[in-house]
């Protein structure tokens, strides 16, 4: 088991590159078994969530090779139909193979997926735009056995804009026969990373990124280099860690357009920020006022940035307020927060958090993804050395967090400990 042991208190100054998306990067992945032919996926993190679905697509018949940050996927031939339980358990990310499966071979099994216990992520909604399209579902032995003789377009409207299902949907249409449109269609960047993946292939998807989409199905598809876009929840984290920490930091390989509510919450609470040519620069001496933060789905503020974010007002002068409207659960942070000094109390969905001068270092664990990258921030800003267990959590969603950090002046360390 590994943890992270930060000493705080120190300006960061220097350069920080965004790595690619996480997010974007694994359903693209899936995405590559609907084409026989080589796909190139450029600036694929090499994160735990991207290894898991490297295996699980490897398991059914693709082969993956990494080079650096270049993945190649070859899908020739899909051997099987069923994601391996002890993989899809691991990632709830793996339930995207769906489609791609469903469009390529008539049939699909899978369990319920895993991930991180932030709240619930139900996928009804999955299921309803894949029967709607003419699938049958059904539940064998606590597997989804979807099967379709063939796939033909359809209108759908999802109750919900999930992001999952309207990936999902967009590539089991791809390949079906005539043209679905999808409604209140989630509309986050990565959805218009991978619609911009299937069109490279050869497919026809128009419409993403806004709440409708119109998907016309192809036979096949062809090989093609894609260069998946920068991860925009690594990049606020960065832009919120620097800001805590004072000192003067360029975040680079970041889109700006993509962090619109972050960005305007953060000049809202007075930190200096630049858009610069090569990325965001953020420089000040760490003194900052609290705001309030509404999470929502995107384009609002991203629920996956409310855990960092509020790390970032434990130390804002004044009291904030963050409402949580995306996941019921994700307030698992604030205790670990307390266990350094933070004054926050919780009231249903939301949390008052009041500033204070200076966190204290302590033993903390992170209990999910973005937990960590709170975690991180608060031993950044604190008195004394904090360690940090739970670590593979982070490693889920932030490629190389300590020597990135190293680099801007972080002194953090990793280190393994005992099994006993």
């Amino acid at each position: 088991m590994s943890k992270l042991t930060v000493t705080g208190g120190k300006p960061l100054e220097g350069t920080i590159t965004v790595s690619g998306a996480k997010n974007a990067v694994l359903p693209i992945i899936a995405a590559s078994l609907l084409c026989k032919e080589p796909i190139r996926l450029d600036d694929a993190p090499d994160l735990l969530d991207v290894n898991v679905m490297n295996r699980v697509i490897s398991a059914l018949g693709a082969t993956v090779e990494r080079k650096g940050s270049t993945l190649t996927i070859q899908a020739r031939e899909i051997d099987c139909i069923e994601a391996p339980y002890d993989l899809v358990s691991q990632m709830r990310a793996s339930i995207v193979t769906m489609g791609p499966l469903l469009a390529r071979k008539g049939h699909v099994r899978i369990s319920h997926p895993g991930g991180c216990a932030i709240g619930s992520r139900p996928i009804n909604w999955h299921l309803k735009g894949l029967e709607a399209l003419g699938a049958e579902v059904k539940m064998d032995h606590g597997f989804l056995d979807v099967r379709a003789k063939g796939l033909k377009g359809a209108r759908i409207y999802l109750d919900y804009p999930s992001v999952g299902a309207t990936e999902n949907i967009m590539m089991a249409a791809s390949m079906a026969q005539g043209t679905t449109l999808i409604e209140n269609a989630a509309q986050e960047p990565e959805i218009v990373d991978l619609a911009t993946f299937i069109n490279e292939m050869g497919g026809k998807v128009r419409g993403a990124g806004t709440s409708i989409i119109y998907i016309e199905g192809v036979s096949e598809f062809h090989g093609t280099t894609h260069t998946v876009i920068p991860d925009r929840i690594e990049a606020g984290s960065y832009l919120l860690l620097a800001a805590a920490t004072g000192g003067d930091v360029l975040v680079q390989n970041v889109i700006a357009d993509h962090l619109k509510p972050l960005i305007a919450k953060m000049e809202e609470a007075g930190v200096r920020m630049a858009e610069e040519e090569d990325g965001i620069r953020v420089s000040g001496d760490g003194v900052y006022h609290a705001v309030d933060i509404k999470t929502q789905v995107h384009p609002g503020f991203p629920t996956d940035l409310q855990a960092p974010f509020m790390a970032f007002l434990t130390r804002a002068k004044g009291t904030g307020l963050i409402t949580e409207t995306v996941f019921e659960n994700r307030f698992m942070h604030v205790d670990e927060l307390k266990r350094m000094g933070a004054d926050i109390k919780i009231e249903g969905r939301s949390a008052i958090v009041q500033g204070i001068q200076r966190l204290n270092a302590a033993p903390v664990t992170a209990t999910d993804l973005r937990a960590g990258a709170a975690l991180i921030l608060a031993a950044l800003t604190s008195e004394g050395v904090t360690s940090i267990r739970g670590v593979h959590h982070i490693d889920r969603g932030y490629e190389m967090v300590e020597e990135k950090l190293s680099r801007i002046g972080a002194n953090i360390i990793r280190e393994e400990e005992s099994a006993s």
